[in-house]
């Protein structure tokens, strides 16, 4: 029987705007088993990054449950909150943005410990921040610099330092390699499986690109405005994708010439708005195998074989 870390059930979070509420993560459902990697990709402003946040409570859900470690930590008060999130954190996008450039990486890492009061005295949270620099890569003399005066994959390597000061158990990582060169974030992909090996940790991997995703997940979640349009393990995701806007993606991602050619699926048609969305299927402006049906109602996500969900009329 599996052991699901993390279970998201009929997620919502909409915000209030000027023409509506826009409906930023819209019914989502998903488990998520311990030790494993579940990416969520699609492009920008689908929702991922709230999501996440959502799921974290940095965010409040507008309805659904949330369920870590069988605990339904939804409704539950902010200090209980607080004590969750000790065994639930978050990597950042921008390693700059993220870290406090008053801050030496000495007070970035050692600040969770100090605030959750997990370690006291000078001399074990000095020697507990150094630990966890040599976990992530960092030298000793880096001790006392601040972000300023590092480059892009050592100040991520700082902020993954500071998700693990508490061992947490889950971790949300929002884009981590994005903002960083090819040759740095394949560094950085690369750190994050080997700290998952050694301890166990169970990630949500939030990104643009399927090929980060395809070396680095288990399974795979595409959003699209707000809902996921298919799940599944991430081979057989790549081997029989189902959904016009996965088949999409999966054509834009670059190969070399030599390789065998691949046709590439062009998107054509306006993005429906998020804000006040009708009954329908959000993709059907641009897909090109839509019709009347698909204006006609929303698709649910369905199983259609072991472990593969896809919400499609046309499947």
């Amino acid at each position: 029987m599996a052991d699901f870390i993390l279970e998201i059930s009929h997620l919502k979070k909409y915000f209030k705007t000027h023409n509506g509420m826009l409906h930023a993560v819209d019914d989502v459902s998903f488990s998520l088993e311990r030790g494993k990697t579940l990416g969520v990709v699609g492009e920008s402003g689908c929702g991922k990054t709230t999501l996440g946040r959502t799921i974290l409570r940095l965010v409040e859900p507008t309805s659904g449950k949330i369920f870590f470690e069988g605990k339904d930590i939804t409704g539950v008060s902010s200090r209980s909150m607080k004590r969750a999130r000790k065994e639930m954190q978050i990597i950042f996008q921008d390693p700059f943005s993220s870290l406090d450039p008053r801050n030496t990486i000495y007070q970035t890492i050692s600040e969770p410990i100090r605030a959750n009061r997990v370690m006291r005295g000078k001399r074990k949270i000095e020697d507990r921040v150094l630990e966890l620099m040599g976990t992530v890569g960092l030298a000793e003399r880096f001790i006392n610099t601040y972000p300023h005066e590092l480059d892009g994959g050592r100040r991520q390597r700082i902020g993954i330092a500071r998700a693990l000061a508490l061992e947490p158990k889950f971790i949300v990582c929002d884009e981590p390699v994005s903002a960083l060169d090819v040759s740095i974030q394949a560094q950085i992909l690369n750190l994050l499986m080997d700290l998952q090996a050694k301890m166990g940790l169970t990630y949500i991997f939030i990104t643009h690109d399927l090929a980060v995703v395809n070396h680095l997940a288990d399974d795979i979640a595409v959003m699209y405005l707000g809902q996921i349009v298919e799940k599944a393990a991430t081979e057989e995701l790549f081997a029989h994708t189902l959904h016009p806007y996965t088949k999409a993606l999966l054509s834009a991602i670059p190969i070399p010439e030599i390789m065998e050619r691949r046709e590439h699926v062009l998107i054509k048609g306006e993005i429906s708005s998020p804000i006040n969305p009708p009954d329908e299927c959000r993709f059907a402006k641009r897909c090109p195998s839509a019709d009347a049906e698909c204006t006609s109602r929303t698709p649910s996500l369905r199983e259609v074989s072991p472990g593969h969900l896809v919400a499609c009329c046309k499947v």
